[in-house]
């Protein structure tokens, strides 16, 4: 990330400044399960009102509404929950991300003020990445600089990823650059032993990443129903778990001990350790043996670079970590796709787009 500008580089004192962040939390009967997310954002908040912009107008998505309004979709509580969280400061939220309603809310914002527009994906001109959308809630909120921190997105190539560019120059977030950074530092120079830890149900997600690290990873390890399914490698540094826990079907739904050993034992000789995919059917607590484990292992572990991505697997962490806070990673990323296609080399249009350094 060092060739690409910053938020840290931007120029911003008295200026509108536009932020994509990611508030996809879950939300069940409009209260937020998980404000990870949320709490992710910020950092990048605070500096920019540090920096003395003038307003900060905050974009997102939530769900997948296609296009539709979405009562239960709405961005409102996260707004509430940002109010609780940046204490003292102002905190709005208008029901649009264009036109008179949204102009009139900026312009009733106090200075270093936070608004909070609605749901992008509302709007069919999110997905269909266009110029016109995204100049619409620029105009209408008179924003001169764009930040994005939506690291969970930026394997999109929509409105307020990619054709925002042509817009309003665009500086990468403090929650994009540690993510971004961590993954390269996985990539290019990841202290040895290096353990790579595989999970989950589909092989097809998990085989760019063998590819990608089978050269890199002095371990790799693989459970959950991948595994149960009879996932086979001819690499030599390729360790399938071999015995499971059963149901009283015989379905195999989580790794047993032998191989939770044989993942805890590798854990313990490595010094970093990247893990995607949960090792059995952790929702259920009498097949998330394998998972607590390690991951009770891994976030007791200082000394370990520890690096947690996909969806079910920091879902799983948080969970965790509500009843356990005293685990801590490296990096518990907020991008299940997106960290995976960066680190299989996949472009990534949100990234390409942030202006690079002379």
């Amino acid at each position: 990330m060092e060739n690409k500008f910053s938020v840290k580089d931007a120029k911003v004192r008295n200026q509108i400044v536009l932020v994509r962040t990611d508030y996809n939390v879950p939300i069940e009967n409009g209260e937020i399960v998980s404000d990870f997310r949320i709490r992710a954002s910020l950092d990048t908040i605070e500096l920019l009102r540090k920096k003395g912009a003038k307003r900060i107008i905050l974009i997102s998505h939530l769900g997948r509404p296609e296009g539709k309004k979405v009562k239960d979709l709405s961005l409102r509580p996260v707004a509430l929950r940002l109010a609780e969280l940046l204490q003292g400061v102002p905190v709005d939220f208008v029901d649009d991300v264009s036109g008179p309603d949204v102009e009139e809310a900026v312009e009733s914002m106090k200075k270093g003020g936070v608004l909070l527009l609605e749901n992008l994906r509302f709007y069919p001109g999110e997905e269909k990445n266009s110029e016109d959308f995204i100049r619409e809630i620029i105009d209408s909120t008179g924003a001169s600089v764009f930040v994005q921190d939506g690291f969970a997105v930026i394997h999109r190539a929509h409105a307020s990823t990619s054709a925002v560019s042509k817009q309003l120059p665009v500086f990468a977030g403090l929650l994009l650059e540690k993510e971004i950074s961590c993954l390269e530092k996985l990539l290019k120079s990841p202290k040895k032993p290096f353990m790579l830890m595989l999970g989950g149900a589909k092989v097809e997600d998990k085989s760019p990443l063998i590819d990608a690290f089978k050269d890199k990873a002095d371990s790799i390890c693989v459970g959950g129903k991948i595994a149960a399914d009879g996932f086979t490698s001819s690499l030599e540094n390729v360790y399938v778990a071999e015995d499971f826990d059963e149901d009283s079907s015989g379905n195999k739904l989580d790794c047993g001990p032998l191989s939770t050993h044989h993942f805890i034992e590798t854990l313990k000789s490595s010094k970093t350790v990247l893990w995607n995919g949960l090792l059995g059917k952790a929702e259920d607590p009498a097949y998330a043996t394998s998972s607590t484990i390690f991951l009770k292992t891994l976030g007791e572990s200082p000394e370990i670079t520890s690096v947690i991505c996909g969806g079910d697997t920091t879902g799983f962490a948080e969970e965790q970590m509500k009843e356990h806070p005293d685990l801590k990673f490296s990096l518990l990323s907020t991008g299940g796709g997106a960290a995976l296609e960066f680190l299989c080399g996949k472009p990534l249009p949100g990234l390409d787009v942030i202006e690079e350094k002379s």
